[in-house]
């Protein structure tokens, strides 16, 4: 376990100074929250949205009055060993009571026998990227066990945090929880240059790590039924997650003859991500569960439309530009046929493809930064109860 201090030593994604945002001038002096994440949060080769989530509010919180003192637990969560359960355990007991914690969802959930205890001492809120049972491909057994268990962790903590309106409401529903405790914090983007694309139709990408939840396989399906069409597709994303489903993956790209169209090219960041959107036209992303979509917000800083599923979170992050126009299409999950009639509908209608670029830089002008999404999550973080929940 790394005790990463936020006021000392720098990481990778720590500035030299927090800078005001929005407006919002820093205060003289920070309150601290101990912010408790999966030790893989700053690992370049197994990339998330929730790592990056949980970065990035690293670096905006002391904007909003709060600084973070991060505390990083390797272990293979949510179904860790015991090594990393007594690092856990051991983290949280040398906190003092009444010390305000943020804990990951994913290192937490799975845990309440050694969470819950604390919620007694510790003002505990748990920030949930993505629920545990949601994961695709579980043993049904496991599915409920997990759902059990954050439950647990859920009810016990004084402050629930969701990063989409979609998933806060999934939450209080299917577990149980009191709405006033159920908050939303979504992830923000960063405007960028607007992406020059290919020839404005066929570079097609999809940012996500290569998993069955991500749905990369029903997207090949779906590309190997219009090989007519002038299309290449890059995959971008981190193949050590599941690398039974890459290697299935590959064989099934071989196997519809897609090799010199479809590129896996594991995780990028930085500029050579930003190259990967550079080229692109059109984002898709075939994903069975998402509770929000940071790639979509991240293709539509840079005016890319989008084509998705219509699950979870996505529409949410697909949203609206301020004139009303959609930026993008979404079609119903597991359903290769209906993304190959809209990626015929987009190579086919240049009025369809006009309508979305112009609907995708409106939303682009539109999106919020993440200086809106660490404002709410301080805004969560001053209002915990000054007592701990079960003491109180």
């Amino acid at each position: 376990m790394t005790d990463l201090s936020l006021e000392g030593a720098p990481l990778a994604y720590l500035p030299t100074q927090a800078t005001p945002r929005n407006g919002d001038i820093i205060p003289m002096s920070l309150r601290t929250v101990h912010f408790v994440m999966p030790g893989g949060v700053d690992d370049p080769a197994a990339p998330s949205g929730g790592n990056a989530y949980d970065r990035r509010v690293c670096l905006d919180l002391p904007g909003f009055g709060w600084q973070a003192r991060g505390h990083l637990v390797d272990g293979a969560w949510p179904s860790p060993g015991a090594s990393a359960r007594e690092e856990l355990a051991r983290t949280l007991r040398e906190l003092p009571d009444g010390t305000v914690v943020l804990l990951d969802g994913l290192v937490a959930c799975g845990v309440p026998e050694t969470v819950v205890p604390e919620a007694g001492r510790l003002r505990l809120a748990v920030l949930v990227h993505l629920p545990l049972g949601a994961e695709t491909g579980l043993a049904p057994a496991l599915a409920a066990e997990l759902d059990a268990r954050e439950r647990a962790v859920l009810r016990a903590a004084s402050a629930v945090i969701a990063t989409s309106d979609w998933a806060a409401r999934r939450l209080v529903a299917h577990h149980g929880l009191a709405p006033d405790r159920v908050h939303v914090a979504a992830p923000g983007a960063d405007i960028a240059p607007l992406a020059p694309g290919t020839d404005g139709v066929s570079g097609l990408l999809c940012v996500a790590s290569v998993t069955p939840r991500k749905g990369q396989h029903r997207l090949v399906e779906a590309l190997a039924t219009v090989t007519d069409l002038p299309w290449h597709c890059t995959l971008v994303g981190g193949l050590t997650q599941d690398p039974g489903y890459v290697t299935q993956l590959r064989a099934r790209i071989e196997e519809y003859g897609l090799q010199d169209r479809v590129r896996l090219t594991g995780p990028r960041a930085g500029a050579a991500l930003d190259a990967c959107y550079a080229a692109a036209d059109l984002l898709v992303l075939a994903s069975s569960a998402e509770t929000y979509g940071m790639a979509v917000t991240e293709a539509l800083a840079r005016g890319i439309p989008v084509l998705a599923t219509d699950v979870g979170g996505l529409p949410e992050a697909v949203g609206r530009a301020p004139d009303g126009g959609v930026p993008g299409i979404l079609v119903p999950p597991e359903d290769p046929a209906a993304l190959a009639a809209e990626l015929r509908g987009w190579f086919g209608e240049a009025d369809v493809r006009r309508r979305l670029k112009a609907a995708a830089r409106g939303r682009r002008a539109a999106l919020d930064g993440w200086a809106t999404t660490a404002k709410n999550l301080a805004g969560v973080l001053t209002r915990l109860p000054t007592e701990p929940r079960r003491a109180a």
